[in-house]
This record gives C-alpha cells, structure tokens and sequence, in this order.
C-alpha cells in the first residue's frame, strides 16, 4: 500500500497531464530498496487509464544483454515499426531483433524517440521503467536520449531507480524526485495495515527510528512482531529482527522452504526472462517440479500471473542467488541454457555463468553476442561479450584480440576508463603487428580525448610506426591524424616525423590516400610554421577532394575542413563543413554531427555568420552529452559563451562559468586548448572595458589560428592598454602567416594594426589598405572594427565629414551582426562626428530561437517535417511545435511563403 508521498504523487501527477496536453517530459523517482518504488509506479499507472501505457524494467542478469529492456518496452507498438524512415527503420529494427543487419546506434535511439511519438498520436503514452538501475547499458542509453527530447510529445516517461546500490542509473540532469523514509501517521498506516490492528505511538515511533522509516522493512516488522509487541503490552525483541536488512528477512524466509522449493526460486532468481515456461522447464532440468513451485509461491517469494513469473521483491533474487553455492548457480545456469535455443544470446551467457574455465565452444557463442550487439550499437553488451570470451580463453593472441575488441567496444560506448584497463590487459597478450597498432590508436583515441592531447599523439605516432611495416594505407591514414595533432599544438617526446614513415604516394593511388597524404604533409609544414609549404600541400588536397569528393571518408572530411581554417581559408572551410554536416545527418551519426556544428562554428564567427553560429552550438551542446562524454559539452558551452560577448550579450557570463566548471570536472584532451582560448578571448571580450584585464585574457590564447580569429580584439586591446610591444610581437607573427599564405583576412588584418601603431598620415594609408583588402574578404566583422577604427582615426583628426561614411558602415555591419557593443561604439562615434544615428530595421528573423533558426533552415530546403526531425535528431511533433512558432514569429502561413522570404 502507498502510504504518503503526496509531493511525489503531484509530481507524477504533473507529468502525466503534460502528457495528455502535449508536453512531454520524464521523471526519476529515486529512493533506497524497499521505499516504495515499484509500489508509486503502479499507482501512477493505475492513474493513466485513459493513456497507452509501456512498461519495463532492468533486470540485473540481464545487463550484458543489448536493448534487452527496450525490446520489452516497445514490444507493444512493434508495428509502428512500419511507419519511421528508413534508417530509423533500420537500426531500430535491428536493435530489437525484428530485423536482420546493423544499425547505427544513436539512430536506433531516434527511432525510438519516434516510435513513442508515433504511439502517442492516437492517445498519450506513459512509459515506465522499474530498476532502472538494472537497464542494460544499451537501454538506459537509448532511453536518456529521448528523456532529454521530450518537448511537443504526448509522451511521459517515469523511471524508478534505487540508491545505494553499485549500479546507478546516472541522469543527473533529468528531474527526479526522492522517497525517504515515512514516519508519523504515515508510518503508522503500513504497520497497521499488516499488522491488522492497533499500533501505539511510541512503538511506531521505536519502530521507525530502527528502519529509517523503510516501507518495506516497516511492513516485514508488522508481519513477524506479535500484536501485543505492536499495541506496547509487550517489549520489544533485541536486537528487532532486521540484522543484515530486509533482504536478510527475505533469507530466513527462503531458508525455511524444502530444498526443491529453494531451487526452483534460484532458477527462478537467475533468469531473466520472467517467462514461466522457461523457469518451470529448466526447474525440470534439474529435477524439480511443480509441487516447489507452488511451496514458494505460498511463502510469498514468488509470483505466478498467466506466463509470468516474478519475484516478490528484486531483493528476493540477489538474497536467493547469493545464499546459493557456486557449484548450484552454475548446474542452474546450465539448466537455462539447455531450455534458451531459441535465444542464442541468453543461452550463450547461461553458459558463460556456467563456466569456469577456458571453453572454446562458450567462447565461439560469445563471440557470435558479442558481433550481434556490436552491428546494433550496443557496444556496451559487445564488450562484456568479448571481455568474457576473453577470460575463457586459454590466452595468446586471440585472448589479446578478444581485449581489444572488448576495449573499443567500451570506448565506442562512452566508457574510457574500462576502455583503458581493458587495452591494458590486452597490450600482455597481443603480438601482432596490425592488432597492436589498432591497439594504440585506441589507446591515442581515449588518451587525446579524455585526457592528454600529447599523449595521445605519441601513441598514434608508435602506431603508425608499427603500422608502416604491414599497413600502408592504416599507415598513411594515421600519418595524417598524428601530423593534424602537431599542428594543433600536440607534442612527443619521440621527435618522430610522420612524413617519414610513410612514402609519398603513386599518382595512380586512390584519391583518399593523395588526399591524406598531402594533408598530411600540410599539417607537418603547420606544426612547423612553413606557411607558405602548408599552403601549397593543402591546396593539392582540395584539388583532389575537388575532383574525387571524400564524402564517405570519415577521417578525411573534417581534416579538410580543419586545414581550410588553419590557413585562413574562410570560404572552403564554410563549404567544407556544410558538406560534412550535410553528409553526417543524411547518415544519422550524431558524432559526426556534433562535430561538424562544433567546428564549423569557428568559420561562422569569423565570417560574421553569428546567428547561424549561435544555432549550430545550441545543437550540438545536447548532441554532445548524448555521447556521454561529458568533456565534449565544453566547446558548444565556450562557443555560444564567445557568442554571447561579441553581441554584448548578459548570458555570456553564465555560459563562461560552465564551460569552465565542465572543462575543470572532465579533461577534454583534443579540444582542451581550443576550449581553453576561447575561455580566454571570451573573457576578453566581456572585459573590454579595462583594457589591462582584457589584454591579461588575451594574452593567454596559445593556438597561433584562434589568435588570428582574435587579432584585431588583440592588437587595439594591447594599445589601449599601453603596450605597443605586445602589439608588435602579435603583428610579426601575424606578418608571417599572412605573407606565407596570402589570405586576404589575415593581410587586412596586418594592415589595421600597422595603422593603429603608426598614427597620423600613415595611419590613414594603412586603413585604406586594410579596407581595399577586406573587399575580397567574407569576415564582415574584421572590415566593421577597421571601418569603426579608421572612422574613429578621422574624426580625432577633426575631419568629422569624412569620418561619418565609414562610422555609418560600421554602424550597419555591427547592426547586421547583432554586435550590440560596438554598435554602440559605432552610433556614439557618429553622433559625435554631428550626425544623428539611425537604428535600421532589424529582421523578426533574429527573433527565432536557435533550434527555430534550425528548422527553418531544413523546411526552406524542401524537407518533410519527418526529414527534419531525423537531421536534427528529434521527433516530427517537435518539429511542428518548432514551425508554428516560426510561421507566427514571421508572420507566414505556408512553408512556400517561409522559402520565399528573404532571410539571413
């Protein structure tokens, strides 16, 4: 019985009737065993009678086992199955079983999130999940990437996870509520209740102090106290009954049954079907028959309801299974074996827990799992396959091949530290040249990410130097990884030189290896600062990307987009990483997505294209934590954070403390010193007002190409604040790399700061240099600050007419931007040169919200409201919300009229 809870009854009964009115949402109902978990998600199911309601819950047995609780969970709406796109279709069906194939993992997720979305056109949808402690990896997963989506959808979805337990249900950022202990009248009803009579205050009261006011154990305590002890006629027994917790109470129970009626509750308490045609099988297995089924069924230990059977309490099992030697779990697991042919992942994991030593026939049904799981995306159940067959090998290379396999598997899950000590343990066994250079990208890979951007490329280094010997192309691939890595600033201590390993490719080799070769050696010329040689060697990789595009190579991609942003390439890199975005979404890999929004942001704030920038953060920031490395949510946070200081924009604080909190709570390896300098020009930018706070962040940005992307906030920053020689030091470098690669951007930007270091005449000369070159430049916000500054030079000069055309340009490009600062600067400049400024008309575009800014820019292309919703990984509804938002906000009613208007 529900005694209290009425804070959490209102809670679930919120979420509920967000449901029914079309905004979704999710719920944890956290508390310790025996709170009363279970007993709240029944009730709230009994309060959704007129919605569909999904159930499913975790099952401890079950965790190594892929989408083993979401298969359970939309079994029901199977069907629907029909009516999701096609790779939805897919990789969702392929995680359920109800079709042959692979499927990308996070798609599998999305189909999910539209599957429900789908169920609940007819009527609301309450999904709910018990022990979702006990979800397999794979489940939990999929099921947090909808909890965090739910928006428009008439879905609610309710978890029950217990606290204190070693496995955790981690969603920290979901809304929970917490079941502590009852006490009071509250308390006194459960004893009541089971007790069947009066129970004084002062017992109650005893009572509660010993169980933490536990429902459960309150309710155990009533059963086995006698009427007087409850009513205070007689004491209380000491010490109360309640020595090892309530699960000790399940044991004595246990303990008082015959010893068939014990073993059928371990067959029971190891399976985890909760089918009772399985469990009475294998209990025939062994002997035992239906006269020990019905004994623990009268013991209140088991429950039989058609073909289900379940145990009184999850703590029922772990008691029973523990109380067990290890001679009975095994002979009962090979009994489960024996009835699960039709199953061949859990027959294959009963005989693993029935093993005990190296079996090659165990480990080969492993390895089948573990191929399975992987092609669904479950890699965290590919993993504890391969990890398992491992151990059951006699070991030598395969036991080393198993290891790794099971090592990339838990880094491909979002799981670097068991990813480590698994390639650890691998490294012992593993021989073979190819094996052990993938082994040490994997290691590079965790390392750069997680950890140590220099650690990381001296292991991709050593893998390309074992690689040369037996792999050319793996070789060649991993050249031009480690070469990306120095030029973004990694160091080893080997001073190996990746060109040297591998041989300067055929004309006639395929396009992607000339394209990783050049490169390659365009990264090298970085690291070294050759700029006109890194120039040259990139512009041989876009020829041959140009004529033999590398949309399908996935290494090769983004390093051309990065190359265009090392050398300044505005333009390409912009295209570059539109093609990327557009090629990751048709696809579905939300990492690739992530990755093209995070780094074709950079092009974007150069170029101006701020709001497009804003958007494409905003998106990634929860694309992000769906992969569940926290240290990737950092660089969305740092950009829409320096977004926020260009515009002048009060969130620009908030945005500035948490990437920060994140970046100093998880390591971010590879992006760290990106995330690192934005930190600092951000924090620049918000300091404008006290030029030696504002130089002191400045000076800090270490990567040479974000203090390009900086120089002009830099140079006029370091001469307000009196220091021309931190100037001139910027100016020298800035000298270089323009003369190396002769990027108009970079040139205009030299001009402007000989202007501000020259004064007078030259001043001026320098000024319509640095403007004449802007001309062939997209960075509209470069041309507004030297348009604003050399403005500012004319009218100190007195000459206010000429002065007032190039403060009018910038006060309309700062406009155009939505740089509030310096539109500001710009208008007060103007008004000072004797004309009165006019704020123009701003577009309601810049009204729409960023995930609006998103959707308009996909229907404007001719995408279905279902297309939309698959590139952007939420559902159809969403979508719709999203649209008619922005049909009211510019004031259109149809998606013809929204692709006719003229937006930015």
């Amino acid at each position: 019985m529900l005694a209290g809870r009425d804070a959490e009854r209102a809670r679930i009964a919120a979420l509920l009737d967000g449901a029914r009115g079309g905004t979704g949402g999710a719920l944890v109902v956290r508390g310790v065993a025996g709170a009363g978990k279970s007993t709240v998600l029944t009730e709230a199911v009994d309060a959704a009678a007129d919605m569909r309601v999904l159930r499913t819950s975790g099952v401890e047995s079950e965790s190594p086992l892929a989408f083993a609780a979401l298969q359970r969970l939309l079994w029901p709406v199977r069907s629907l199955l029909a009516g999701l796109p096609a790779p939805q279709q897919a990789a969702l069906g392929a995680a359920l079983g109800e079709a042959a194939g692979e499927g990308e993992r996070f798609l599998a997720f999305l189909g999910t999130l539209s599957l429900l979305a789908d169920a609940a056109e007819d009527s609301p949808v309450l999904a709910v999940v018990d022990d979702a402690h006990w979800l397999d990896d794979a489940s939990a997963a999929a099921l947090l990437f909808v909890a965090r989506r739910l928006q428009a959808e008439r879905v609610a979805l309710l978890f029950a996870a217990r606290d204190g337990d070693a496995l955790r249900f981690d969603a920290p950022d979901l809304p929970a509520v917490v079941l502590g202990g009852l006490t009071g009248a509250d308390a006194e009803v459960v004893l009541a209740a089971r007790a069947g009579g009066a129970v004084d205050p002062a017992v109650r009261d005893q009572l509660v102090e010993a169980t933490g006011g536990n429902p459960l154990a309150l309710g155990e305590l009533s059963e086995v106290l006698t009427a007087d002890q409850l009513a205070g006629r007689a004491p209380l027994p000491t010490p109360l009954p309640l020595t090892g917790g309530v699960e000790r109470a399940f044991l004595d129970r246990y303990r008082r049954l015959g010893e068939a009626a014990r073993r059928f509750l371990l067959v029971a308490a190891a399976d985890d079907t909760a089918r009772s045609a399985v469990v009475r099988a294998a209990a025939e297995h062994l002997g035992v028959g239906d006269d020990a089924l019905d004994e623990a069924e009268r013991a209140g230990l088991l429950r039989v309801d058609g073909s289900v059977v379940s145990l009184y309490h999850p703590l029922v099992r772990s008691a029973v299974y523990r109380a067990a030697t290890s001679a009975q779990r095994r002979a009962t697991h090979r009994a489960l074996a024996e009835v699960s042919g039709a199953d061949p992942d859990r027959r294959a994991w009963h005989l693993a827990a029935a093993a005990d030593r190296p079996d090659d026939t165990v480990v080969a049904a492993l390895d089948a799992v573990a191929e399975r799981a992987a092609g669904r995306g479950g890699h965290e159940a590919a993993a504890a396959a391969w990890a398992r067959a491992a151990e059951l090998t006699a070991g030598g290379e395969a036991r080393g091949r198993r290891l790794y396999l099971a090592a990339a598997s838990q880094w491909l899950g979002a799981h670097p530290a068991r990813a480590v000590a698994l390639a650890a343990a691998a490294a012992a066994d593993v021989s073979d040249p190819r094996t052990r250079a993938q082994l040490l990208v994997l290691r590079g890979q965790v390392e750069s990410h997680t950890r140590s951007l220099d650690d990381g490329f001296d292991l991709v280094l050593q893998a390309t130097e074992v690689a040369a010997g037996v792999d050319p192309a793996m070789a060649s691939s991993l050249a031009m990884v480690a070469a990306a890595f120095s030029a973004f600033g990694a160091r080893s201590p080997r001073r190996l030189d990746p060109s040297a390993l591998v041989p300067s490719p055929a004309l006639e080799a395929p396009a992607a290896v000339r394209t990783a070769s050049a490169l390659q050696r365009g990264f090298s010329a970085v690291a070294r600062r050759e700029w006109a040689v890194a120039a040259e060697c990139f512009a041989d990789a876009f020829a041959v990307a140009d004529d033999e595009p590398a949309e399908d190579q996935h290494a090769l991609q983004p390093n051309l987009g990065l190359a265009a942003i090392l050398i300044g390439d505005d333009e390409r890199g912009l295209r570059l990483h539109a093609q990327h975005l557009t090629t990751a979404r048709r696809a579905g890999a939300l990492n690739w997505v992530e990755h093209a929004l995070t780094r074709g942001v950079l092009p974007q704030v150069a170029t101006g294209a701020w709001t497009q920038a804003a958007a494409a953060a905003a998106e990634a920031l929860p694309l992000a934590a769906s992969t569940g490395h926290a240290a990737m949510t950092a660089l969305p946070t740092v950009e829409l954070a320096l977004l926020a200081a260009l515009r002048g924009d009060a969130a620009a604080e908030e945005h500035l403390a948490h990437a920060a909190a994140v970046r100093q709570a998880h390591p971010a390896g590879v992006t760290d010193t990106l995330v690192l300098d934005l930190l600092h020009w951000a924090r620049g930018l918000h300091a404008a007002r006290q030029p030696a706070t504002a130089l002191h962040h400045l000076e800090q940005i270490g990567a040479p190409w974000v203090r390009r992307l900086a120089a002009i906030d830099a140079l006029e920053t370091a001469v307000r604040a009196d220091r021309a020689d931190v100037a001139r030091a910027w100016l020298a470098e800035l000298t270089a790399f323009a003369a190396g690669t002769g990027a108009p951007a970079a040139v205009a930007v030299v001009e402007h700061g000989h202007a501000l270091l020259a004064g007078g005449d030259r001043a001026e000369e320098h000024f319509r240099r640095a403007l004449a070159v802007h001309a062939s430049s997209p960075r509209l916000p470069d041309r507004a600050r030297t348009e604003l500054a050399f403005g500012e030079h004319l009218r100190r000069a007195r000459r206010r007419v000429d002065a007032r055309e190039h403060l009018r340009t910038a006060l309309a490009l700062f406009e155009e931007l939505g740089a509030t600062p310096w539109a500001e600067r710009a208008a007060q400049e103007l008004r000072a040169s004797g004309e009165t400024a006019r704020r123009r008309d701003v577009s309601t575009a810049t009204e729409l919200t960023p995930q609006e800014r998103q959707v308009t820019a996909l229907v404007r292309q001719g995408l279905s409201n279902r297309d939309v919703a698959a590139q952007l990984f939420v559902s159809p509804r969403t979508v719709d919300f999203h649209l008619r938002n922005v049909f009211t906000k510019l004031g259109v009613a149809s998606r013809a009229e929204l692709t006719a208007l003229p937006l930015s």
